[in-house]
């Protein structure tokens, strides 16, 4: 289990964390006119609470979570025309997923499921995921993490 922080930053920047990237259930992200997207998915993050610092303005930060996890935004501070925009949030009950921090002028986009898969499928990194698994014979990880 990893006790550590992994720290992500954009700043004017789009900067993508795909597939089986980390073993860490705690991040803290910082944003300035920039796109962050996290995948929360691998099956490597340790049990119990997912939390998400979040430090952004006029950013967007997109978050691949599991199907049933639960987007707990109680500490998280809004201002000006931010938002968090999860569309299936009704109903679930697994795995939580805390946002503590601030958004100023942004907003915080989840995805889950096909449509996690398909974001994670449209991006470069899949594509050199694939590139590596041919070469080394191993299986890709990017668009499915906890796939066997």
């Amino acid at each position: 289990m990893n006790d550590t922080v992994v720290k992500v930053e954009s700043f004017s920047a789009n900067v993508r964390k795909l597939g089986d990237w980390t073993d860490s259930g705690s991040f803290e992200v910082r944003a300035r006119n920039g796109y962050a997207l996290l995948d929360l998915r691998s099956p490597r993050i340790p049990e119990g609470d997912i939390v998400v610092r979040v430090q952004a303005s006029r950013s967007a930060i997109k978050l691949l979570v599991p199907e049933d996890a639960v987007i707990d935004q109680w500490d998280l501070r809004i201002t000006g025309r931010g938002t968090v925009k999860d569309w299936e949030s009704q109903g679930k009950t697994g795995r939580r997923i805390r946002l503590v921090g601030e958004i100023h002028n942004g907003e915080v986009r989840i995805a889950r499921g096909g449509i996690a898969i398909l974001t994670a499928m449209f991006s470069k990194e899949f594509i050199e995921d694939c590139v590596r698994a041919h070469r080394e014979g191993g299986r890709v990880t990017v668009h499915d993490p906890a796939a066997l």
